[in-house]
């Protein structure tokens, strides 16, 4: 199966809740984002395929074999991938299972500062503590959207968040940009 690892680091036995938010309307939003870009050809379902080439495309790839028993059971008969409500079962089951219900709050903290370090490490590709216009770039560009193109839509997104003007975007800046997230319209 192509662009899938077939060598396991094994992500899925303890997937990241990454940025779990506690609003379920913005955290629906934010999945539906996700679909959005996993669901490569536009056709409303993310294929194991799909899954597989997006997990590869941020660094975390995963075990052929393991991906698709851990989404075969949420595709529903007929469909050759997820549907968008099969993806927020597979997400919210995944949470539940390694967080439970009802988390703590000192726990939630630190899996959320988890979740931002794990995510600014995908953006910060040479690991230099900061997010370059560069890396952005090509961080969209290998999630395929069309922000990634322009070098000058980038410099605008890193300018948006960049509060001590160093044209760089660092840990602190970059948690307080997704903690301040919020959606006006759904």
């Amino acid at each position: 199966m192509e662009g899938i690892s077939h060598n396991p680091p094994s992500r899925l036995s303890r997937p990241s809740p990454s940025f779990r938010l506690r609003n379920q309307s913005l955290d629906t939003l934010r999945l539906r984002r996700i679909f959005d870009v996993f669901d490569r050809n536009g056709d409303g379902e993310i294929t194991v395929d799909e899954l597989g080439q997006a997990m590869d495309a941020l660094g975390l790839a995963a075990d052929a074999s393991e991906l698709r028993s851990s989404v075969a059971a949420y595709i529903r008969p007929g469909k050759s991938g997820l549907e968008f409500e099969d993806f927020v079962s597979l997400h919210r089951s995944l949470g539940e299972e390694l967080f439970g219900s009802d988390e703590s709050t000192v726990a939630a903290e630190e899996v959320e500062e988890s979740d931002l370090s794990e995510a600014f490490r995908v953006f910060d590709e040479d690991g230099d503590g900061f997010i370059s216009a560069k890396e952005l770039q090509t961080v969209l560009g290998k999630l395929g959207l069309d922000e990634g193109r322009s070098i000058e839509r980038v410099h605008q997104m890193i300018c948006s968040v960049d509060s001590n003007h160093d044209g760089r975007v660092d840990f602190g800046e970059f948690k307080h940009m997704m903690q301040g997230i919020s959606v006006f319209s759904a």
